[in-house]
């Protein structure tokens, strides 16, 4: 097998069909199936009807509405023989075997040999899907567990058996993590494989312990949030999101597949609640709430949340822990006294000991527990991470006192962690003792990981510039939301004279959440409280000259975005000669939602891109009203393939689906533009004038007409307007990028002076997203 170039997908339910989006994300032709349903006009209706939907719901399947064109929508009547066509085959039906097995019978009559195929089974041993199957099927089967929603899901556990040909196997995993943008955890043919078995004994742990102990819902989800590195839903606020009826279903399973001596049954108890929750449609947020609920009663929303002990639904209210407040770190909070510390230990003490536990069981590594936990259920740390932040002796310590049985591996640490830094690598403990060093996938190359071993060229607050080899260098923000601020434009203008000396290429990337929700509106708005114009000003400026700098820097720069490219972040893709986005990129001029235009070159990058754009009529009208409609609203890019249909991103830029694979996606683009390498030339645009103007700030005022947009609204789009027109000028204007950016500045100015304005500000460091005002 040469490679995947093809794909079915056999089974159009929720994961199936999303899986089936996914592959048809990663521009590779997918067939999705499923039977025919009884009196059905069209056979394949459940396929049709699984991408019509994906194509209206939100969160989307697919990263733009072209790729919906690569799924062919069949039936397994009609079309299994379509399977020759394929290299790999996905098997998404009911979780039963004779029915999986029934139809592997028929898959295998059509397929062509050698051609992948694998079961997204979270609970059927892979022994038992292949038993009486043929040797050469065996061969060519593994299991390959999505997790859901497949496209947002970074996590593939991968199972293979003793006869699953290794090179196939190989060919699947290269796949996944390459096109489909998948971490790869390999795991043992266990029930449960690793994150679901984990996870599922953690919330069992959590919702077991909350009615022991009395502790509220808000409460348990605020304890076992962020203190543990763990998203702010907690465990209720998680079940509600994955699905209240998710769990006793894969509860039913494990308990019905795993030994009698397996810890997970101690943790087992029927929850007469959550059984009437489900009875009761209460099955999440796909279905009318679960834990939490939305009463719309008399036209008002009222956030509800269940009491454990009744069943009933009550006002839910915000927890109010100031012990928890104050507790730095995940060892000071299971030292509490009372409630809040009994609930953490109660929860996490058994959930890492069940976790040490699984070393040698569903995994002979512990960083691949600590993966699949960190992938599967969005930890910040693996548990294996969160006992050397608590200590590893203090958990077995504590395990014992209260009677738990203490695994081999925490009970041999003998004063070591699970992992520790030796000549700049970062290691792992190995279950057999010892350590090895954790080695990247070919192709990868992560900033945490050079960090080990270097310093920075230069640092500030707010950033840091770094040697990634080659004669390359990346300069990363490490503010607060990797928020612009002056000392970042202060250590830009530095680097860039720097590169200009003794680099070759400058790649501009970091490795949090975000590349940059846009500039720090929280000293803009204390600036603004105290009339410090001036200082606003000079921002402006600042940023200004930076990124034209940088634009007209004598060496190639390519940013790599990934996450929120906002404001002034977008901006800064604007100014570089490329980009090497991850696949999900969320990119937006969106100063319109906080009540400013885009004032660091925003505006004039994206009406150059317009004007000259092929997708546009001629002349100077088009451009303007397609960067007014996309500026005033405030549009967000859904991905990256999207940002390139609003021109954020040119034809030209790269997209990688791997983040892990960014850095290094970023650093070869750079090289490859350094031999013969000219700053770009400067640009002028023609601008409509105060007929443009005009047109614009009618559209503007339908819209509020509508009810969809404000007074202040209308006054920002007015500024807007004047920059994309050309200011005060009587008659169509040629101007060049100094006059536009004087024009967006004068503009910020005059908006960030206004009192609503700066009351939106104030919404949006209060709530982390604009609210009209």
């Amino acid at each position: 097998m040469t490679g995947i170039r093809k794909v079915a997908v056999i089974g159009a339910g929720v994961m199936g069909s999303g899986i089936a989006a996914h592959v048809a994300n990663a521009g590779v032709p997918v067939l999705l199936m499923d039977i025919v349903p009884e009196g059905a006009a069209d056979r394949s209706a459940l396929a049709k009807g699984a991408v019509a939907k994906m194509l209206k719901t939100e969160p989307a399947s697919f990263m733009s509405p072209r790729a919906a064109k690569l799924v062919e929508t069949l039936n397994v009547e009609d079309h299994l023989d379509r399977l020759s066509e394929v290299d790999w085959i996905i098997e998404v039906v009911i979780e039963r075997l004779d029915a999986k097995q029934a139809l592997y019978k028929r898959i295998d009559a059509v397929r062509r040999p050698g051609t992948a195929i694998s079961s997204n089974t979270s609970t059927i041993p892979l022994d038992a899907l292949v038993e009486g199957m043929p040797e050469a099927f065996r061969r060519d089967f593994l299991i390959t567990h999505f997790f859901n929603p497949p496209r947002y899901m970074r996590l593939l556990e991968i199972v293979t058996g003793p006869q699953t040909d290794p090179a196939l196997a190989q060919t699947v995993v290269d796949f996944a993590d390459r096109k489909l943008g998948k971490s790869i955890v390999r795991c043992k043919d266990r029930p449960g494989f690793i994150a679901n078995r984990l996870g599922i004994v953690w919330i069992q742990n959590a919702i077991a312990a909350a009615d022991d102990l009395g502790v509220p819902v808000e409460e348990a989800d605020a304890v076992m949030g962020r203190p543990f590195g763990i998203p702010k839903t907690g465990v209720f606020g998680l079940v509600d999101l994955v699905g209240l009826d998710l769990i006793p279903h894969t509860t039913k399973s494990l308990r019905a597949a795993l030994p009698p001596e397996d810890a997970f049954h101690a943790t087992y108890r029927e929850m007469p609640v959550i059984t009437k929750l489900i009875a009761d449609g209460y099955t999440g947020r796909k279905g009318k709430g679960g834990f939490y609920r939305l009463n719309r009663k008399d036209g008002q929303k009222t956030k509800e949340a269940i009491d454990l002990k009744t069943g009933e639904y009550r006002p839910s209210a915000k927890a109010d822990l100031p012990t928890l407040k104050e507790a730095k770190g995940p060892r000071a909070v299971l030292d509490l006294k009372g409630r809040v510390g009994d609930y953490a230990w109660t929860v996490m003490g058994p959930t890492l000991a069940y976790a040490a536990g699984l070393v040698g069981e569903a995994s002979d590594e512990v960083a691949a527990i600590d993966e699949a936990m960190r992938l599967g259920y969005n930890w910040k740390w693996g548990p294996f991470e969160l006992i050397d932040k608590i200590g590893g002796a203090y958990v077995a310590e504590r395990l014992a006192k209260d009677g738990y049985a203490v695994p081999p591996i925490l009970a041999g640490l003998n004063g070591q962690t699970f992992y520790r830094v030796e000549n700049g690598r970062r290691q792992v403990l190995q279950a057999e003792g010892g350590y090895k060093d954790i080695v990247r996938p070919e192709g990868v190359l992560r900033l945490e990981d050079i960090k080990l071993s270097a310093k920075p060229l230069l640092k500030n607050g707010s950033a840091s510039l770094w040697d990634i080899g080659d004669g390359v260098v990346c300069f990363e923000f490490t503010s607060q939301s990797n928020a612009l601020d002056e000392p970042i434009m202060i250590l830009l203008g530095k680097t860039i004279k720097l590169v200009k000396d003794k680099y070759k290429a400058l790649v501009v990337y970091n490795e949090g959440s975000n590349f940059s929700v846009g500039a720090n509106l929280g000293l803009a708005l204390f600036a603004a409280n105290i009339a410090a114009w001036g200082e606003i000003e000079k921002l402006v400026s600042v940023g200004q000259q930076t990124y034209g700098q940088l634009k007209y820097a004598p060496f190639p720069v390519v940013s790599a975005p990934a996450g929120m490219a906002l404001g002034g972040g977008c901006e800064i893709l604007l100014h570089s000669d490329a980009v090497q986005a991850h696949a999900e990129t969320y990119i937006g001029l969106v100063e319109a939602g906080v009540g400013l235009v885009p004032a660091w070159g925003g505006c004039k990058e994206m009406l150059a891109r317009w004007q000259a754009s092929p997708k546009l009529p001629k002349g100077p009208m088009p451009a303007a009203a397609k960067v007014f409609e996309t500026v005033s609203t405030a549009t967000v890019a859904k991905s990256a393939e999207e940002a390139r249909d609003l021109l954020f991103l040119r034809e030209s830029d790269g997209i990688t689906m791997n983040r892990d694979r960014l850095l290094a996606d970023a650093k070869a683009k750079a090289l490859s533009l350094v031999e013969g390498y000219e700053a770009p030339k400067p640009v002028t645009v023609t601008l409509p004038g105060p007929a443009g103007a005009l047109a614009m700030r009618m559209a503007a005022e339908g819209f509020a007409r509508r009810g969809i947009a404000t007074k202040h609204d209308l006054v920002v789009a007015g500024e807007l307007a004047s920059v994309l027109s050309g200011g005060e000028t009587d008659t169509l204007d040629v101007l060049d990028e100094d006059a536009i950016l004087e024009l967006e500045r004068d503009s910020f100015m005059r908006l960030v002076r206004t009192e609503a304005t700066l009351d939106r500000f104030e919404s949006v460091i209060e709530t982390g997203r604009p609210v009209r005002n």
